[in-house]
């Protein structure tokens, strides 16, 4: 095993399960990845990719999408492109996987050092915890709302016990790790995407086309805004985690087809079920209005009885597909923060967090949409001006990553490396002056910077488009590009 002169987290320990096996815990932390257990095509990134994105939520965006008070075409031309653009940024990231064979968050210490790291990586922690609490809630609410259409208890009871098996589910895979959530993976690409089929034909008949077309189209910052949104809510959630999963292929694999895969992995049942959630949402004031207090749930109100027991089987495995995944990934930005326990604790302790946020949302929370939207955008800024970075600082390496100082202070990546640092704060606080979170009252301080640049301020036109998160994506990657070039040659002739 490679050694990584640091602490003993980082470090793999001297016996581990054996390759492939999917029941042995995964010993793997933040150290490198021997040769030895990197192996597959990169094709095999298509199943965790497209089963942890496949989730009959993601149908929910279209009504989200039409909330910004856009047509039909414009939202599926901003949906479509914003969901293949962020998950070509995870594309991107993924190659840095192939070429260091270390989870996201360590390579990222390449470019902000290796003590400096821990501000993107606490970053990192917050937004996929954020999002497997999500996932969690809603596979519970979804469960409950069915339960109750079909005349059964669909109370507290209910809840607690869908509450149980769904972190069952989520946390053994993200203990036991890789292996099991590729195996799982596939399987849940299977089922989900069979039944996810059945359930677009089943309700088909609910779709008017004549009220999708008669919707009017929006102005230029309503949409900006939907695309924003569509960001955030898709590749920009999954980029900090993007090469946790490509680090095990062997250096050898094609790195067009480690981006191809990612790629169309993560963006092919999202956008079918982006299309088909607009024609829905579009075609109901009504259940568009549903879908902002539980999304999935509403989408089960209009299938027949016969159909609800799969429908809650669809609706749960494709959204524990989404929280293994990102388990998997807190866990080790949890130990890259400086957390020093091995990595199945780690992914252990996010599963404690994970369960107490999603019952607050379950059982305390009285809407979902307007606490969702202000979690995407808040933390969507400083992760766009952090993707920004990586992508540019990626593009500009010629060569791979020396992984044993990934881990050293001392090394060629130092300690703290400032530029990158201060890209982040800027990036934030210029972003979040541009970004506002109507439905979230607690988030009512951002948009500072709306009213001073002439945009209308928060209550303007413009406060719809929230492009701080666009505004941040640029900072990070020109700040990069223009001035790491040098301090990049020089990391790699040492």
């Amino acid at each position: 095993m490679t050694s990584t002169g640091e602490d003993a987290p980082d470090r793999a320990p001297a016996s581990l399960p054996a390759p492939g096996s999917a029941f042995g815990v995964e010993l793997n932390g933040l150290n490198t990845i021997d040769e030895s257990e990197r192996k597959g095509r990169a094709s095999s990134l298509f199943w965790p990719w497209f089963g942890a994105n496949v989730s009959v939520f993601g149908l929910s965006y279209g009504s989200f999408l039409l909330g910004f008070g856009i047509s039909f075409w414009q939202a599926t031309l901003v949906g479509v492109v914003g969901i293949v653009a962020s998950f070509l940024l995870c594309g991107v990231i993924a190659l840095a996987g192939k070429r260091g064979s270390a989870p996201t968050m360590v390579l990222s210490r390449a470019v902000f050092g290796v003590n400096g790291n821990r501000v993107p990586s606490l970053l990192s922690w917050l937004l996929t915890v954020g999002w497997e609490t999500v996932l969690t809630a809603l596979a519970v609410l979804a469960t409950a709302t069915v339960f109750e259409q079909l005349g059964w208890e669909g109370g507290v009871v209910t809840k607690i016990v869908a509450l149980v098996v769904v972190v069952a589910l989520v946390v053994v895979g993200g203990v036991i790790g890789f292996h099991l959530i590729m195996r799982m993976q596939m399987i849940i690409t299977v089922v989900t995407g069979v039944l996810t089929l059945l359930y677009i034909a089943l309700v088909l008949g609910h779709i008017d086309l004549g009220a999708v077309g008669a919707l009017p189209a929006g102005d230029a910052p309503h949409v900006i805004g939907g695309f924003v949104f569509m960001l955030t809510g898709f590749g920009l959630g999954w980029v900090n985690a993007a090469a946790d999963y490509s680090r095990y292929l062997p250096r050898g694999t094609r790195s067009r087809g480690v981006v191809g895969w990612t790629t169309f992995g993560s963006s092919l049942a999202p956008v079918v079920l982006l299309v088909f959630g607009i024609l829905l949402a579009g075609s109901s004031p009504s259940l568009s209005e549903k879908i902002a207090a539980d999304p999935i749930g509403a989408l089960a109100s209009l299938l027949p009885t016969w159909f609800l027991v799969p429908f809650v089987i669809v609706a749960v495995l494709g959204l524990v597909g989404g929280a293994v995944l990102d388990i998997y990934s807190s866990g080790l930005a949890l130990l890259s923060v400086g957390v020093r326990v091995p990595r199945y604790i780690a992914a252990g302790i996010d599963g404690v967090i994970m369960t107490a946020g999603a019952i607050y949302v379950v059982f305390f929370a009285g809407d979902f949409l307007g606490p969702f939207q202000g979690f995407l955008i808040t933390l969507g800024v400083p992760i766009a001006a952090w993707c920004g970075i990586f992508v540019a600082d990626i593009a500009l390496r010629r060569k791979d990553y020396a992984e044993a100082e990934l881990y050293d202070p001392r090394g060629r990546y130092g300690s703290v490396r400032w530029l990158p640092i201060a890209l982040i704060v800027v990036g934030t606080a210029i972003g979040w002056g541009l970004v506002t979170n109507t439905a979230a009252s607690w988030l009512g301080w951002q948009g500072y910077l709306l009213g001073p640049l002439g945009l209308g301020g928060t209550k303007g036109d413009w406060a719809y488009a929230n492009l701080g998160v666009l505004i941040a994506l640029v900072i990070g990657f020109v700040g990069t590009a223009l001035f790491s070039r040098a301090s990049i040659r020089r990391q790699e002739e040492r």
